[in-house]
Parts: C-alpha cells; structure tokens; sequence
C-alpha cells in the first residue's frame, strides 16, 4: 500500500534541511533545468509551483514573473523554500500548503510547473490532478518528473516502489489532452524521467519530440 498524503508531508517534513544535498542525480538536475527552461515566464505572468519541495524551480524562475505561487504538502519544505528566498533577498513568491488536486490558488495562473512530484500520486490521482490544474485554466503546464519511456527495469528503477508510483508518458499525454492541452514538447532525459511542455490548444504551435 502507497502511503497516504499525511505520511509524505512527514517524511519531506524530516528531510527538508537535507533535501538539496539529496537530489544530486544527473537525471534531477537535467530535469529542473528543462523545466526551468520550457517555462520561460515572462514578466507579467504568475506561476504557479506545485509540490514546489524547497523552491528549485520556483526561484529560479521568481526573478523573470510577476509571481511565483509555491504550494507543497510539507510545512518543512516550505520553511527552507523561504528561508532560501529571504537569503537571496526574492520577495515575488508566496509559499501555502497545496495540494495537486487542492492547489488553494485563488488568482488566475499563466504558467504550471512540476518537478519530481506528482509521481506520488496514482495513476487516476495524476488525472484528477492534470484536470485541477486545467481549470486552473494556465496557458501552459510544464512537468519534469519519473515517468516511464519504456518499460521499468526491476534490477535498476529509478525510483522507490514503495514511496512512488509513475506513469507512462503515454497515460500522462492522455490526461494532458483531455484537460485540453496540447503536448508541444517531450524531452527524455533518462529511461524512467521526462519533461513534458502542454500548451493550451490553440495557443502558441510547438512541435513534439523525443529524445
């Protein structure tokens, strides 16, 4: 059995003082930087960072938006996230307890980001949550996270069974399309970890690839 939302909080609540230093995989860092890149907010949009963990995208992207909305499950995370932005002197961002399917934004949003987060979620959790985050009704949604290309390895996953729970980027393009995104970008940065870059139909063209 996964565990529940409570226990995720906790856990991320005893590692937030470390957590940086334990996301020291090539695979991470290329993630964040494509998310980071993909997102390219301009100075009148406000993003919204879901399961924002201590702030790495977030941040990064404060200095270029109007603001940055960081939501996240764990108190911990959020206490480092800010103790980072008041160190960098970063005062565009408002940190509250979210959830994906919760996300307690009360604004409109232009741009949706995610990295290494929503794969603790189930498969139908992720589609309720890409649907919340549609009738957020942002123009684009961008996520870096475990997902599966090809099938998983058992002898070298990528991830913990029993903390996590990816998704096909396939199923995940599905649930994209039917909150009525168009899939403009598919960056594969390891077998078991991807961005993806969803526009609102209709919206700027971009062309899908793999690679």
């Amino acid at each position: 059995m996964k565990k529940t939302i409570e226990e995720h909080a906790s856990r991320f609540d005893d590692h937030a003082a470390d957590y940086d230093e334990s996301q020291d995989s090539e695979a991470y860092r290329a993630a964040a930087s494509l998310v980071i890149e993909h997102a390219a907010p301009s100075a009148e949009d406000v993003v919204l960072d879901l399961g924002m963990g201590t702030g790495a995208i977030g941040l990064a992207l404060a200095p270029d938006a109007k603001r940055v909305l960081g939501r996240d499950i764990s108190e911990g995370m959020m206490d480092e996230a800010q103790r980072k932005a008041d160190e960098a002197g970063i005062e565009n961002v408002a940190f509250e307890t979210g959830r994906f399917r919760e996300p307690n934004v009360d604004e409109p949003v232009d741009i949706v980001v995610s990295n290494f987060a929503m794969h603790h979620l189930a498969n139908d959790e992720k589609r309720e949550a890409i649907a919340t985050i549609g009738d957020l009704g942002p123009r684009k949604f961008v996520l870096g996270d475990v997902m599966f290309f090809d099938g998983p390895d058992p002898d070298e996953p990528f991830y913990s069974p029993e903390v996590d729970d990816p998704a096909t980027v396939g199923a995940l393009a599905d649930a994209l399309t039917d909150a009525g995104f168009s899939l403009t970008a598919v960056e594969r940065v390891h077998d078991q970890v991807g961005v993806l870059v969803a526009e609102r139909a209709g919206g700027r063209a971009g062309t899908a690839r793999q690679e």
